[in-house]
């Protein structure tokens, strides 16, 4: 009896000796894809069914080592800006099928799938899909309704599906009050800027957590940019209209009494005039605008993010 107990523990450990081989033998080909190698590498991982199955009751084991090599692959695109983040959607779907309760994946997966290149996968559509699977995995974990509601606003442009996702998560035990007031700002077609710097300002004053605090911070900065953007243009198409070309430089709506002075983004930098338009000088400090993109620039077109000062708001009331 005891030798058949040592056969049989013999080749257990055998087995898991092999996944686990196996499975480093998977995670060294993740590493080795490249942002320009072929859609054809993604063939390389396998069914999640299927390593779930060879787990052997290691699921947790096994969630966890694909979500560290997960952050590493894309931290090392991110550092390396790529624009292709092939493998990222067949990871994450790998970790949450291991450990359908592991947060963490879906929170900061989604976010890294949504973002734009270079930035993130500029996949937003995959990552509504993997927040929808960690609700219905987790039902009970309000801030996934949260970034479903964001991904469907700001990403997707589905006021109505987002208004949905806040309406639902509000419902959580724990939710922020201000879910309610969001579903119900984006129900009534409130308008884009005011809800987002409403929402923003909101995560700003309610999370202690250091980086989702920075990045409140760049957006409503961002979002003052494409105000003060949008008054700046609507002063210089005033001046041409009334003398029937457009102005050569601020100072001509200085003297116009247009503006006060000459305005400055957030960055303490002299927003440009050229050819009747508005632009900031450099788009790096502020990668979420809308309006004023410099020459040349598209939407989407986002540069590395750097440090920022923030300098009182430029008056630009006559």
């Amino acid at each position: 009896m005891m030798k058949r107990d040592l056969i049989v523990h013999t080749a257990f450990a055998v087995v898991v000796s092999l996944l686990l081989g196996a499975s480093a033998l998977l995670l060294r080909q993740v590493d080795r894809v490249r942002a320009d190698e072929p859609l054809q590498e993604v063939l390389y991982i396998p069914s999640p069914k299927v390593v779930e199955r060879l787990s052997l009751g290691y699921k947790g084991l096994l969630a966890d080592i694909y979500w560290t090599r997960l952050v590493q692959y894309f931290g090392s695109k991110h550092r390396a800006k790529s624009r292709q983040y092939l493998i990222l959607e067949p990871l994450l779907e790998m970790t949450t099928t291991l450990d359908p309760k592991l947060l963490p994946a879906y929170d900061f997966g989604s976010v890294f799938l949504a973002q734009k290149p270079p930035e993130g996968a500029g996949n937003p559509a995959a990552a509504a899909r993997i927040v929808e699977k960690g609700i219905r995995e987790n039902p009970g974990a309000w801030r996934l309704y949260f970034q479903l509601g964001f991904i469907y606003w700001l990403e997707l442009k589905d006021p109505a599906k987002a208004a949905d996702a806040f309406e639902r998560g509000s419902h959580v035990a724990g939710a922020h009050p201000w879910m309610r007031v969001m579903a119900a700002a984006l129900a009534a077609h409130a308008g884009e800027t005011e809800t987002a710097t409403y929402m923003w300002t909101n995560i700003l004053n309610s999370t202690e957590d250091k980086d989702l605090r920075a990045n409140a911070i760049k957006r409503l900065l961002c979002l003052r940019v494409d105000r003060e953007v949008t008054i700046l243009q609507e002063r210089v198409d005033m001046y041409a209209q009334h003398h029937g070309r457009a102005p050569a430089g601020w100072q001509d709506l200085v003297a116009d009494g247009l503006l006060r002075r000459v305005p400055l983004d957030p960055d303490a930098r002299p927003y440009q005039l050229q050819d009747g338009r508005v632009h900031v000088q450099d788009m790096e400090p502020f990668p979420f605008i809308t309006r004023g993109l410099p020459p040349g620039k598209e939407l989407g077109d986002l540069p590395g993010e750097k440090g920022f000062k923030v300098v009182p708001q430029a008056t630009l009331t006559p």
